[in-house]
């Protein structure tokens, strides 16, 4: 008997629902434009309860809640620009790789990336 063993993750979701599911951004967000016409998005970041808790045990008064930011670059800014709560994320892919000149397949795991580390940061959620 040997140590147990994790099993490989399944996805929740197929590759094509995926797709087919449309990123909206969360209304909590706001977006400020450079000069250069990037995005710095600036999102509220939660305090998890056991810091607060150890907060109040110390006796200390509770900090104000942070905001954190996320400067896109270009390809990230065009990406955000097109998420607008109607547009699938396939639909999205196909718009990045023809303006971009990419492969679609490259496109696809370029933007699904992009678009799982705003999930990751709650700034978008998928419909």
């Amino acid at each position: 008997m040997g140590w147990p063993r994790k099993t490989g993750h399944r996805a929740l979701i197929t590759r094509d629902d995926a797709l087919g599911c449309t990123p909206v951004k969360n209304r909590h967000v706001r977006e400020s434009h450079q000069e250069s016409g990037e995005i710095v998005v600036h999102y509220p970041v939660a305090v998890h309860p056991w810091v607060a808790r150890l907060v109040r045990f110390l006796g200390k008064e509770a900090a104000a809640p942070r905001d954190g930011k996320l400067q896109l670059d270009a390809l990230g800014t065009a990406v955000w620009d097109m998420i607008d709560g109607e547009r699938s994320l396939r639909r999205i892919v196909a718009a990045f790789a023809a303006s971009h000149q990419l492969e679609p397949r490259e496109a696809e795991i370029a933007v699904t990336q992009f678009v799982r580390e705003l999930g990751r940061r709650g700034l978008v959620g998928l419909h």
